[in-house]
Protein backbone atom coordinates (compact mmCIF):
# COMPACT_ATOMS: atom_id res chain seq x y z
CA UNK A 1 0.00 0.00 0.00
CA UNK A 2 3.04 2.53 0.78
CA UNK A 3 4.99 1.42 -2.11
CA UNK A 4 1.68 2.51 -4.19
CA UNK A 5 1.07 5.84 -2.18
CA UNK A 6 4.88 6.46 -2.77
CA UNK A 7 4.74 5.56 -6.98
CA UNK A 8 1.32 7.71 -7.00
CA UNK A 9 3.26 10.96 -5.37
CA UNK A 10 6.12 10.44 -7.58
CA UNK A 11 4.24 10.68 -10.92
CA UNK A 12 2.21 13.34 -9.98
CA UNK A 13 5.58 15.20 -8.64
CA UNK A 14 6.61 14.06 -12.77
CA UNK A 15 3.33 15.04 -14.12
CA UNK A 16 3.92 18.28 -12.72
CA UNK A 17 7.30 18.92 -13.99
CA UNK A 18 6.69 17.92 -17.50
CA UNK A 19 3.40 20.16 -17.36
CA UNK A 20 5.47 23.00 -16.16
CA UNK A 21 7.69 22.71 -18.80
CA UNK A 22 5.60 22.80 -21.37
CA UNK A 23 3.82 25.99 -19.91
CA UNK A 24 7.36 27.29 -20.08
CA UNK A 25 8.40 26.34 -23.36
CA UNK A 26 5.11 28.09 -24.79
CA UNK A 27 5.94 30.66 -23.04
CA UNK A 28 9.35 31.00 -24.21
CA UNK A 29 8.22 30.49 -27.76
CA UNK A 30 5.60 33.38 -27.53
CA UNK A 31 8.41 35.38 -26.17
CA UNK A 32 10.54 34.73 -29.39
CA UNK A 33 8.23 36.36 -31.49
CA UNK A 34 7.70 39.46 -30.13
CA UNK A 35 10.56 41.92 -29.27
CA UNK A 36 10.40 45.69 -27.74
CA UNK A 37 11.36 48.90 -30.05
CA UNK A 38 12.54 52.10 -27.43
CA UNK A 39 14.05 55.60 -27.89
CA UNK A 40 16.16 57.50 -25.80
CA UNK A 41 17.90 61.25 -25.79
CA UNK A 42 20.59 60.12 -23.01
CA UNK A 43 21.32 63.86 -22.92
CA UNK A 44 25.04 64.94 -24.20
CA UNK A 45 27.18 61.12 -24.25
CA UNK A 46 31.03 62.77 -24.78
CA UNK A 47 34.04 61.07 -24.05
CA UNK A 48 36.90 63.02 -22.45
CA UNK A 49 38.88 63.50 -24.94
CA UNK A 50 39.22 66.51 -27.09
CA UNK A 51 38.24 66.33 -31.02
CA UNK A 52 39.82 69.07 -32.74
CA UNK A 53 36.72 68.40 -35.66
CA UNK A 54 34.05 69.19 -32.74
CA UNK A 55 32.69 71.42 -30.58
CA UNK A 56 33.41 69.40 -27.43
CA UNK A 57 35.59 71.76 -24.95
CA UNK A 58 32.59 71.82 -22.61
CA UNK A 59 32.76 68.40 -21.90
CA UNK A 60 36.99 67.85 -21.55
CA UNK A 61 38.53 67.22 -17.65
CA UNK A 62 39.36 71.08 -18.61
CA UNK A 63 36.22 72.40 -20.07
CA UNK A 64 33.28 74.24 -18.27
CA UNK A 65 31.82 70.77 -17.51
CA UNK A 66 34.76 69.34 -15.91
CA UNK A 67 33.79 66.31 -17.51
CA UNK A 68 36.22 63.55 -16.35
CA UNK A 69 36.54 59.73 -16.56
CA UNK A 70 35.01 59.13 -13.65
CA UNK A 71 31.88 61.07 -14.41
CA UNK A 72 31.95 59.62 -17.64
CA UNK A 73 31.53 55.75 -15.67
CA UNK A 74 28.84 57.10 -13.68
CA UNK A 75 27.15 58.11 -17.07
CA UNK A 76 27.49 55.06 -18.73
CA UNK A 77 26.69 53.03 -15.49
CA UNK A 78 23.52 55.07 -15.05
CA UNK A 79 22.38 54.57 -18.87
CA UNK A 80 22.98 51.04 -18.52
CA UNK A 81 21.10 50.66 -15.66
CA UNK A 82 17.80 52.25 -17.71
CA UNK A 83 18.10 50.04 -20.86
CA UNK A 84 18.57 47.23 -19.08
CA UNK A 85 15.42 48.27 -16.81
CA UNK A 86 13.12 48.81 -20.13
CA UNK A 87 10.95 45.70 -21.87
CA UNK A 88 10.05 44.73 -17.98
CA UNK A 89 13.90 44.28 -17.08
CA UNK A 90 14.91 42.02 -20.34
CA UNK A 91 16.42 45.41 -22.11
CA UNK A 92 15.09 46.99 -25.78
CA UNK A 93 15.56 44.44 -28.83
CA UNK A 94 15.94 47.93 -30.88
CA UNK A 95 16.79 51.03 -29.54
CA UNK A 96 17.38 54.56 -31.03
CA UNK A 97 19.92 56.99 -29.09
CA UNK A 98 20.30 60.98 -29.19
CA UNK A 99 23.05 62.78 -28.27
CA UNK A 100 26.45 60.40 -28.68
CA UNK A 101 29.43 62.02 -29.63
CA UNK A 102 30.80 59.38 -31.65
CA UNK A 103 31.03 55.37 -32.35
CA UNK A 104 33.25 54.35 -30.03
CA UNK A 105 30.88 55.42 -26.80
CA UNK A 106 28.03 53.41 -28.27
CA UNK A 107 30.81 49.93 -28.89
CA UNK A 108 32.08 50.86 -24.86
CA UNK A 109 28.31 51.11 -23.49
CA UNK A 110 27.47 47.89 -25.32
CA UNK A 111 30.48 46.01 -24.92
CA UNK A 112 31.21 46.91 -21.22
CA UNK A 113 27.90 47.95 -19.49
CA UNK A 114 25.42 45.70 -21.37
CA UNK A 115 28.05 42.86 -22.41
CA UNK A 116 25.04 39.95 -21.40
CA UNK A 117 22.47 41.47 -24.30
CA UNK A 118 24.04 40.25 -27.85
CA UNK A 119 23.90 44.01 -29.03
CA UNK A 120 25.36 45.54 -32.23
CA UNK A 121 25.22 49.56 -33.03
CA UNK A 122 24.53 51.32 -36.31
CA UNK A 123 26.40 54.47 -36.39
CA UNK A 124 26.99 57.25 -38.53
CA UNK A 125 29.13 60.77 -37.81
CA UNK A 126 26.98 63.90 -39.36
CA UNK A 127 27.92 67.71 -40.00
CA UNK A 128 26.49 68.48 -36.04
CA UNK A 129 28.76 71.78 -35.13
CA UNK A 130 28.39 69.82 -31.34
CA UNK A 131 29.16 66.61 -32.73
CA UNK A 132 26.41 64.69 -31.35
CA UNK A 133 24.75 62.36 -33.08
CA UNK A 134 22.30 60.12 -33.48
CA UNK A 135 22.71 55.75 -33.04
CA UNK A 136 20.79 52.48 -33.22
CA UNK A 137 21.34 49.41 -30.79
CA UNK A 138 19.64 46.37 -31.81
CA UNK A 139 19.69 42.93 -30.11
CA UNK A 140 21.86 40.55 -33.42
CA UNK A 141 19.60 37.31 -31.73
CA UNK A 142 16.34 38.78 -33.32
CA UNK A 143 17.93 40.92 -36.27
CA UNK A 144 20.69 41.05 -38.61
CA UNK A 145 21.47 44.48 -40.52
CA UNK A 146 21.06 45.09 -44.23
CA UNK A 147 22.23 48.59 -44.76
CA UNK A 148 23.32 51.52 -42.58
CA UNK A 149 22.23 55.10 -43.94
CA UNK A 150 22.64 58.55 -43.02
CA UNK A 151 20.32 60.87 -44.95
CA UNK A 152 21.35 64.64 -44.85
CA UNK A 153 18.85 67.08 -43.97
CA UNK A 154 18.43 69.24 -47.12
CA UNK A 155 17.00 72.68 -45.69
CA UNK A 156 15.98 75.75 -47.64
CA UNK A 157 18.98 78.18 -46.49
CA UNK A 158 22.55 77.99 -45.61
CA UNK A 159 22.40 75.56 -42.16
CA UNK A 160 24.05 72.55 -41.24
CA UNK A 161 22.60 69.67 -38.40
CA UNK A 162 22.52 66.28 -37.91
CA UNK A 163 21.67 63.38 -40.06
CA UNK A 164 18.91 61.39 -39.57
CA UNK A 165 20.04 57.86 -39.32
CA UNK A 166 18.50 55.11 -41.88
CA UNK A 167 19.03 51.54 -40.52
CA UNK A 168 17.62 48.70 -42.80
CA UNK A 169 17.40 45.45 -40.32
CA UNK A 170 16.27 41.88 -41.37
CA UNK A 171 14.38 40.23 -39.00
CA UNK A 172 15.90 36.48 -37.91
CA UNK A 173 11.96 35.25 -37.53
CA UNK A 174 10.83 35.57 -41.22
CA UNK A 175 13.36 37.21 -43.10
CA UNK A 176 11.07 40.65 -43.15
CA UNK A 177 12.98 43.87 -44.02
CA UNK A 178 12.49 46.76 -41.13
CA UNK A 179 13.06 49.71 -42.11
CA UNK A 180 14.03 52.24 -39.06
CA UNK A 181 14.82 56.00 -39.24
CA UNK A 182 16.64 57.76 -36.28
CA UNK A 183 15.91 61.01 -35.88
CA UNK A 184 17.09 64.36 -33.90
CA UNK A 185 15.69 67.30 -35.35
CA UNK A 186 16.94 70.99 -35.29
CA UNK A 187 15.96 72.38 -31.85
CA UNK A 188 13.91 75.24 -31.07
CA UNK A 189 16.69 77.37 -29.54
CA UNK A 190 16.31 80.45 -32.24
CA UNK A 191 12.83 80.28 -31.05
CA UNK A 192 9.92 78.12 -31.97
CA UNK A 193 8.27 80.08 -34.74
CA UNK A 194 12.04 81.03 -36.01
CA UNK A 195 12.89 77.43 -36.31
CA UNK A 196 9.85 75.74 -37.09
CA UNK A 197 10.99 76.16 -40.82
CA UNK A 198 14.03 73.89 -40.31
CA UNK A 199 12.32 70.62 -38.54
CA UNK A 200 9.71 70.97 -41.38
CA UNK A 201 12.40 70.76 -43.78
CA UNK A 202 13.71 67.64 -41.87
CA UNK A 203 10.69 66.39 -42.34
CA UNK A 204 10.73 66.96 -46.32
CA UNK A 205 14.38 65.14 -46.40
CA UNK A 206 12.29 61.71 -44.12
CA UNK A 207 9.52 61.91 -46.52
CA UNK A 208 11.63 61.51 -49.75
CA UNK A 209 12.99 58.74 -48.24
CA UNK A 210 9.69 56.80 -47.31
CA UNK A 211 8.54 58.06 -50.70
CA UNK A 212 11.29 56.02 -52.58
CA UNK A 213 10.77 52.94 -50.01
CA UNK A 214 7.17 52.76 -51.61
CA UNK A 215 8.35 52.97 -55.21
CA UNK A 216 9.93 49.50 -54.19
CA UNK A 217 7.41 47.99 -51.81
CA UNK A 218 4.20 49.55 -51.68
CA UNK A 219 3.70 48.59 -48.49
CA UNK A 220 7.21 48.92 -46.57
CA UNK A 221 7.37 48.35 -42.30
CA UNK A 222 8.34 51.32 -41.00
CA UNK A 223 9.67 52.85 -37.75
CA UNK A 224 10.44 56.27 -37.58
CA UNK A 225 12.13 57.58 -33.87
CA UNK A 226 13.38 59.91 -32.21
CA UNK A 227 13.47 63.45 -30.65
CA UNK A 228 11.83 65.77 -32.88
CA UNK A 229 11.98 68.84 -31.21
CA UNK A 230 8.37 69.33 -31.94
CA UNK A 231 4.78 67.91 -31.08
CA UNK A 232 2.59 65.04 -32.74
CA UNK A 233 0.14 67.96 -33.45
CA UNK A 234 3.01 70.38 -34.81
CA UNK A 235 2.83 70.75 -38.69
CA UNK A 236 6.21 68.72 -39.66
CA UNK A 237 4.70 65.72 -38.03
CA UNK A 238 0.76 66.53 -38.61
CA UNK A 239 1.09 68.20 -41.39
CA UNK A 240 4.25 67.35 -43.49
CA UNK A 241 4.60 63.87 -42.57
CA UNK A 242 0.97 63.34 -42.15
CA UNK A 243 1.18 61.50 -39.53
CA UNK A 244 -2.27 61.02 -37.55
CA UNK A 245 -3.51 59.27 -34.09
CA UNK A 246 -3.44 56.08 -34.10
CA UNK A 247 -7.18 54.10 -34.00
CA UNK A 248 -5.86 50.34 -33.60
CA UNK A 249 -10.15 50.34 -34.11
CA UNK A 250 -10.17 51.82 -37.75
CA UNK A 251 -9.37 49.62 -40.21
CA UNK A 252 -10.18 52.23 -42.79
CA UNK A 253 -6.63 54.31 -42.12
CA UNK A 254 -6.38 57.75 -44.57
CA UNK A 255 -2.78 58.47 -43.32
CA UNK A 256 0.33 56.08 -44.40
CA UNK A 257 1.87 56.78 -41.05
CA UNK A 258 -0.01 56.21 -37.90
CA UNK A 259 1.61 58.26 -34.88
CA UNK A 260 1.32 55.93 -31.92
CA UNK A 261 2.35 58.50 -30.05
CA UNK A 262 -0.42 60.57 -29.88
CA UNK A 263 -2.95 59.02 -27.12
CA UNK A 264 -0.29 60.19 -24.25
CA UNK A 265 0.30 63.31 -25.50
CA UNK A 266 -3.43 63.97 -26.08
CA UNK A 267 -3.66 63.01 -22.09
CA UNK A 268 -0.79 65.95 -21.08
CA UNK A 269 1.60 63.60 -20.89
CA UNK A 270 5.43 64.60 -22.36
CA UNK A 271 8.99 62.68 -22.15
CA UNK A 272 11.13 66.37 -21.68
CA UNK A 273 9.59 69.01 -19.36
CA UNK A 274 10.39 72.75 -20.24
CA UNK A 275 9.07 75.46 -17.80
CA UNK A 276 6.51 73.85 -16.10
CA UNK A 277 5.12 72.02 -19.06
CA UNK A 278 5.58 68.57 -20.53
CA UNK A 279 6.48 68.29 -24.36
CA UNK A 280 5.98 64.76 -26.20
CA UNK A 281 9.23 65.46 -28.44
CA UNK A 282 10.61 61.71 -28.21
CA UNK A 283 8.12 59.76 -30.62
CA UNK A 284 7.86 56.81 -32.02
CA UNK A 285 5.84 56.34 -35.80
CA UNK A 286 5.01 53.83 -37.45
CA UNK A 287 3.42 52.69 -41.39
CA UNK A 288 0.10 51.28 -41.70
CA UNK A 289 1.90 47.91 -42.66
CA UNK A 290 2.50 47.40 -39.28
CA UNK A 291 -1.36 46.93 -38.35
CA UNK A 292 -2.11 44.33 -40.82
CA UNK A 293 -1.65 41.54 -38.43
CA UNK A 294 0.70 40.22 -41.11
CA UNK A 295 4.37 39.37 -40.13
CA UNK A 296 5.76 42.16 -38.41
CA UNK A 297 3.21 43.97 -35.87
CA UNK A 298 2.44 46.91 -33.59
CA UNK A 299 0.67 45.76 -30.61
CA UNK A 300 -1.76 48.10 -30.09
CA UNK A 301 -1.84 50.38 -26.85
CA UNK A 302 1.38 49.26 -25.68
CA UNK A 303 3.36 52.64 -26.45
CA UNK A 304 4.49 53.94 -22.91
CA UNK A 305 6.92 56.48 -21.24
CA UNK A 306 9.35 54.67 -19.50
CA UNK A 307 9.70 56.32 -15.89
CA UNK A 308 11.71 53.75 -13.34
CA UNK A 309 11.70 55.24 -10.09
CA UNK A 310 15.33 55.83 -9.58
CA UNK A 311 16.03 58.32 -12.88
CA UNK A 312 13.04 60.20 -11.45
CA UNK A 313 13.29 63.36 -9.27
CA UNK A 314 11.44 62.50 -6.06
CA UNK A 315 11.53 66.24 -4.43
CA UNK A 316 11.59 69.60 -4.76
CA UNK A 317 11.19 72.01 -8.03
CA UNK A 318 11.52 69.01 -10.28
CA UNK A 319 9.89 66.58 -8.41
CA UNK A 320 8.48 64.26 -11.43
CA UNK A 321 10.55 65.03 -13.79
CA UNK A 322 13.75 63.03 -15.39
CA UNK A 323 16.90 62.88 -13.09
CA UNK A 324 19.61 64.86 -15.34
CA UNK A 325 23.46 64.68 -15.47
CA UNK A 326 23.71 68.23 -15.50
CA UNK A 327 21.07 71.16 -14.02
CA UNK A 328 23.10 74.07 -16.62
CA UNK A 329 26.75 73.92 -15.68
CA UNK A 330 25.98 72.09 -12.31
CA UNK A 331 26.84 68.48 -11.84
CA UNK A 332 23.76 66.16 -10.94
CA UNK A 333 25.15 63.01 -11.32
CA UNK A 334 21.77 61.41 -13.13
CA UNK A 335 20.94 59.74 -16.03
CA UNK A 336 19.38 62.35 -18.99
CA UNK A 337 17.23 65.56 -18.79
CA UNK A 338 14.61 63.31 -21.03
CA UNK A 339 12.34 59.54 -20.38
CA UNK A 340 12.96 57.24 -22.82
CA UNK A 341 9.74 55.87 -24.59
CA UNK A 342 9.29 52.25 -25.57
CA UNK A 343 6.40 49.95 -27.12
CA UNK A 344 5.89 46.44 -27.70
CA UNK A 345 5.32 44.50 -31.36
CA UNK A 346 5.26 41.00 -32.80
CA UNK A 347 6.58 38.84 -35.82
CA UNK A 348 3.02 36.91 -36.79
CA UNK A 349 3.56 33.66 -38.08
Amino acid sequence: MKKNILLLVILFFISTLVSCSQKEKVKSENLEYSFYVANWNVENLFDVIDDPDKNDEDFLPSGSKEWTERKLINKMTNLARVIEFMNDGNGPDILGVEEVENEALLIDLTENYLENKNYKIAYSESPDARGIDNGLIYNSEVFGIESVNPLSIQFDEPKSSRDILFVQLVAHKNKEVLNVFVNHWPSRREGLKESEKFRINAAETLLKEIDKLKKENPNPAIIILGDFNDLPANISISKTLNAKPINCEDENRDSFLQNITYNLFQKGEGSYKYKDNWNMLDQIIISNSLLDKVGIDYICNSFIIIKPDFMVEQEGKYKGTPWPTFGGRKYLGGYSDHFPVGAKFIINN
